[in-house]
């Protein structure tokens, strides 16, 4: 086992952690996108897919662990990464030569994938918590988003937060198929048209949520 002990601390084995766990984040965004955008079909349809879920809760318990584990290695390993390329360059580019040689969306990886941490906890302690730990014995889901959502503090900062993620998972999209090698002049361009369309796909997708609710939504609690 110390050899794969050795592996992940190397730097080719914590890209590799993080292009695994970043396809699994990918993986399960599309799954998530696909139950959250029950809302727009109506009360009944989204409580139904939430009380769907609590059939199934130890599954769903054991799946959200799975995904915990997979943030975390993710995370960890994307903070160790950025103290290590700092460590390597400690001086300062001039914004001509890093525009050069990086993308806009590469340079803000760090910052993209901070604000979208601090969201997934933001996220996590409202209606995550709500869902799972709240008082409601109606089955009242989809009201509590909109609570939620009618908060114009609340439905701007997730708004905000989807676009960051959306140039987040721009440009690891991409890096993740370059670490596994898959990396050819002729297949290149279109995984990054795929990645940059996913990433409009998720962005657009996370975001239409608080702006049907906040501005169009003209149901009553």
């Amino acid at each position: 086992m110390g050899w794969i002990t050795t592996f992940i601390n190397s730097s080719i084995g914590k890209k590799f952690v993080m292009a695994v766990t970043g396809i699994l984040l990918i993986l399960f965004l599309i799954f998530h996108l696909a139950g959250n955008l029950t809302l727009f079909l109506g009360e009944d349809a989204f409580n139904n897919y939430v009380i769907t879920l609590d059939i199934v809760k130890p599954v769903v318990r054991v799946i959200e662990i799975i995904l915990a584990l997979i943030f975390i290695f993710h995370i960890f390993n994307g903070i160790r990464l950025y103290i290590e390329n700092k460590k390597a360059n400690p001086r300062k580019y001039k914004v001509n030569a890093s525009s050069e040689n990086s993308t806009f969306y590469s340079r803000t990886m760090f910052f993209s994938g901070s604000i979208v941490f601090i969201f997934l906890v933001m996220h996590l302690a409202t209606l995550w918590y709500a869902f799972n730990f709240g008082t409601h014995t109606d089955h009242s889901y989809y009201r509590i988003v909109i609570e939620w959502f009618s908060s114009p503090l609340y439905s701007i900062i997730y708004i905000l937060s989807m676009i960051l993620l959306g140039f987040h998972l721009n440009h690891g999209f991409q890096s993740s198929f370059q670490t596994f090698g898959w990396n050819h002049k002729k297949y290149t361009p279109f995984i990054k048209k795929l990645g940059t369309l996913y990433a409009l796909v998720m962005s657009i997708g996370f975001a239409s949520i608080p702006l049907y609710f906040l501005f169009f939504f003209r149901g009553s609690l």
